[in-house]
């Protein structure tokens, strides 16, 4: 028996002359498990005590029953061993990905990573020590959660990355990648984006947003209202945000007609940043709250936020005082 059982398994090997215990590993798909059996005087398998390693016990867990089983019906040792090892390998092949077990060299690769990183951005961890949320900030101070999916052959292959992003997420990685340098590519990400979000944010809190209720990160439609049941619903380009965005003007056609004529017909004269602000929020009083009814008409007040409004965003953008033409041009719309 212990000449079959050696060469099946020659890493586990008897501690003692009596051979009623072994201890050592054994192999399945590739990997050793460590695991320890002790027998009784009488060498019968129905009273031997099984242990076996952290991993062993987790990849079991729900199987327990099943191993007692075999440990009582089984003829002999190796018969056993034989039964353990299909045991296991029929429960890794039904794991995720295989096996949600790591060698301790990829754990250590974590921990040193993150170390590195610092663990204050770690917001999230799975139990398999495969998922990871990472939080970063941009330069206006909004929060931002990276999600990374480690390969099982971490870091030789990429890892699965994904964010609340209104483009895709490109990161470049090869073996000698770190998650400091996965980080890093992502706030050069997040920068890229600034502009963006800026001119968003500030749609959102200077004009009544219909559509989406709950804006997300990667959103770049808003539907805005501009009048009793009339909307604009524009879509910005995430890599020009300055640019013309695409608009839609919805409502009933005999209100929507005249509006989508002088649109059509002043086209020419919208200067982007102006066009795009008196569009969207100079129809709008702006002293209004974005979660009541829609104005009906405009007030003076208004007029003179909408002004001052347009005048700090073209300086903001182009680094230059607004005219007054170029002012009356888009706000008084003939």
């Amino acid at each position: 028996m212990e000449d079959f059982l050696v060469e099946d398994n020659p890493l586990l090997l008897p501690v003692n002359k009596h051979k009623s215990a072994y201890d050592g590993f054994i192999s399945v798909q590739g990997r050793d498990f460590r695991i320890r059996i002790v027998l009784p005087p009488d060498q019968q398998l129905k009273q031997a005590k099984f242990y076996c390693s952290w991993q062993f016990k987790h990849l079991l867990r729900g199987y327990e029953h099943v191993v007692k089983q075999r440990l009582q019906q089984s003829a002999d040792l190796v018969t056993f061993i034989l039964e353990l090892k299909t045991v296991l390998e029929l429960r890794l092949r039904s794991l995720p990905g295989g096996c949600s077990i790591q060698p301790p060299q990829y754990y250590s690769q974590l921990i040193s990573e993150m170390e590195t990183l610092g663990w204050d951005r770690l917001i999230f961890i799975d139990t398999d020590f495969r998922t990871l949320k990472l939080k970063a900030e941009d330069s206006s101070a909004r929060q931002h959660v990276l999600t990374v999916k480690l390969a099982s052959k971490h870091p030789a292959e990429a890892p699965e990355c994904s964010s609340d992003l209104p483009t895709s997420l490109a990161i470049t990685w090869t073996p000698q990648s770190t998650l400091v340098q996965l980080h890093s590519q992502f706030l050069q990400v997040l920068d890229s984006l600034t502009e963006f979000w800026d001119i968003l944010d500030e749609i959102d809190n200077k004009t009544w947003i219909l559509e989406p209720e709950k804006p997300s990160r990667a959103d770049t439609m808003r539907r805005i209202a501009i009048g009793n049941n009339v909307s604009i619903k524009v879509e910005l380009d995430p890599r020009h945000p300055k640019m013309l965005p695409d608009c839609c003007l919805l409502g009933p056609e005999h209100v929507v007609t005249p509006l989508r004529a002088k649109l059509n017909a002043n086209m020419h004269l919208c200067l982007q940043a102006v066009f795009f602000f008196f569009v969207i929020s100079g129809r709008v009083d702006a002293s209004s709250n974005r979660q009541e009814s829609a104005p009906a008409s405009l007030s003076v007040q208004g007029n003179r936020e909408k002004c001052v409004l347009a005048h700090s965003v073209w300086f903001r953008m182009f680094h230059q005082p607004l005219s007054l033409k170029d002012l009356i041009n888009v706000y008084f719309l003939p």
